[in-house]
């Protein structure tokens, strides 16, 4: 097949196609793979960062790449409401960064897994020509059929998040394009470079028992949200002007002639969770969560403005 053709996800169909997931498990296709065990469910997550298309090695301390490479891992245990156990690292360096810019690099992945307290049991390390490739292996627990996931979206469900969007979006536009260091485009970088996975809520979350579908923004609701809609086999309407932003986005997008919406529709790297229930959830949490639209009946993504239904293409990152 020709994955420039296919992109993304139609190449992530086709590996599919060719592997039988055992009785019990769940394969390819949500945040966690699912293996059923004695005690409940196990679940791991891998994701893959290399230099140049995730991270800049000329914009980025290796602490923060460090950091943020465990942050999006433990991001997918978050989505399924899991509990982080270990994680494995694999690294290929090139020589110019085998020395000092890995024991910083260490240092950050070390710092998030303190605060988590999820240890690091193994992995791989190789040398590279060039650029700089990190993989990152995380195994969590949950309770057996108890896991959140992308398939359980139903009409009438309101749609939330945990936190504001395309403040990360903003953050990479910044670096790339260079824009002043002020408060605000510093703390829209810091939303970049250090995201903080949410762990806790995602817990919190599936506790309440009313969790419909959940996964965490990487490539922006745009994407993500679509993501739940055909696992479920559902619609949904979303009212832009709901979406959560900082104030720093909104500041710094009227600033530099940026639409602070699309960046946070589509932007991604956000790593809070999306997720549907039903609204008595709101009065179950003792953190904020956002409503941002509604599951609606049909298999289309609908955006809405004051009211309104708008004919907008919107899309999320896509990795081909």
């Amino acid at each position: 097949m020709d994955i420039r053709k296919a992109g993304e996800f139609g190449f992530i169909e086709y590996i599919k196609e060719h592997f039988d997931v055992p009785e019990g498990a769940l394969g390819i296709g949500d945040d966690c793979a699912i293996l059923p065990s004695a005690e409940g469910e196990l679940i791991y997550s891998t994701d893959m960062l290399l230099e140049g298309v995730h991270f800049l090695r000329t914009a980025a301390s290796p602490e923060d790449i460090g950091w943020k490479s465990l942050a999006v891992n433990l991001s997918d245990i978050a989505a399924m409401g899991g509990v982080p156990v270990a994680t494995f690292l694999s690294i290929a360096l090139p020589e110019e960064a085998q020395g000092e810019w890995a024991e910083r690099f260490i240092s950050g992945y070390a710092e998030l897994s303190r605060m988590f307290n999820v240890p690091l049991l193994g992995g791989d390390t190789t040398s590279s020509l060039r650029d700089v490739a990190i993989n990152v292996g995380v195994l969590g627990c949950a309770p057996y059929g108890k896991s959140a996931r992308r398939s359980g979206a139903v009409a009438g469900h309101s749609i939330y998040v945990t936190g504001n969007l395309g403040s990360s979006a903003g953050g990479l536009q910044a670096i790339l394009k260079g824009w002043e260091i002020t408060p605000e485009v510093s703390s829209l970088i810091s939303s970049h470079m250090k995201p903080m996975p949410r762990l806790s809520e995602g817990q919190a979350l599936l506790e309440t028992g009313l969790i419909g579908a959940m996964m965490d923004v990487s490539d922006g609701i745009a994407s993500d949200l679509r993501h739940i809609l055909k696992a479920s086999g559902i619609g949904a309407s979303v009212d832009l002007d709901s979406l959560p932003m900082a104030d720093e986005l909104r500041s710094v997008c009227l600033k530099y002639g940026q639409d602070a919406h699309k960046l946070a529709a589509s932007g991604g790297e956000d790593y809070e969770l999306l997720f549907t229930a039903p609204r008595e959830i709101e009065n179950l949490l003792d953190f904020p969560v956002y409503r941002i639209g509604e599951i609606v009946p049909g298999d289309s993504l609908i955006w809405m403005w004051d009211g309104n239904a708008m004919d907008l293409d919107i899309k999320g990152f896509n990795h081909f």
